[in-house]
């Protein structure tokens, strides 16, 4: 009896796709549209599993920053006022091709690290897409704040995650460990910013690209896979 060496069958073929972000980065949530929108493109959308993980553009921020956004960019950047506001229309319009109503005037400036210990809890219970959606635009459209345990813990709770558990988790010091793990293996693959997308573990691609370049990029390693396997 020979063994079946046959290549898998195009339908039946996965693809991983590693995402690097951070929810307190404006373009991934643009990214993450624009992802979505090239997934819908590729002809086995069906067979594209995703894998979030976590990112820190700004560490060091406090939970809370007492200031706007623009008045954060400014200081970190060392920009004006008036360059920073056209920074910000910029991504603003950018979003809004995306369907993405960004409110920067209504934002509150948090450290992210929480809310990527909750998002690493979503991940763990199976709601990890639905997680990373809810804090992106509490973040950027609602004008929530992401660095506060309570608001974190009603978001993870209109999701249908035991909000009881995630408070006790959270007060042990819970996923701190899996968010920093993220972050060092992105500092070992050389990412420096975000969002950061890797294809079936072979295809790096950096920046909110157009949908085409993620559907492209999939039925490139997609067929690749099976001729070679």
């Amino acid at each position: 009896m020979s063994e079946n060496t046959a290549a898998p069958s195009l339908e039946d073929k996965r693809i991983r796709v590693d995402i690097f972000s951070d929810i307190a980065c404006p373009w991934c949530f643009i990214g993450k549209r624009r992802f979505e929108r090239g997934v819908e493109a590729f002809e086995y959308s069906q067979n594209v599993d995703v894998y979030w993980h976590s990112y820190q553009l700004d560490p060091s921020l406090p939970e809370n920053y007492d200031g706007s956004e623009a008045e954060y960019l400014s200081e970190m950047k060392g920009l004006g006022q008036e360059q920073v506001s056209q920074m910000l229309d910029h991504v603003t319009d950018q979003a809004a091709g995306e369907g993405l109503d960004y409110d920067f005037a209504n934002l509150k400036v948090a450290n992210s690290f929480t809310a990527l210990r909750v998002l690493e809890y979503a991940k763990q219970h199976g709601a990890g897409g639905e997680m990373k959606e809810s804090l992106l635009s509490a973040h950027f459209e609602k004008g929530l704040d992401t660095g506060d345990e309570e608001t974190l813990i009603q978001l993870a709770g209109s999701l249908g995650l035991d909000t009881a558990e995630l408070r006790a988790d959270l007060a042990s010091g819970a996923y701190a460990e899996e968010v920093n793990a993220d972050i060092a293996q992105a500092r070992e693959l050389g990412i420096s910013g975000v969002p950061f997308f890797i294809i079936d573990g072979k295809y790096g691609i950096s920046g909110a690209q157009p949908a085409e370049v993620f559907a492209n990029a999939l039925t490139q390693v997609h067929s690749g896979n099976v001729q070679t396997r």
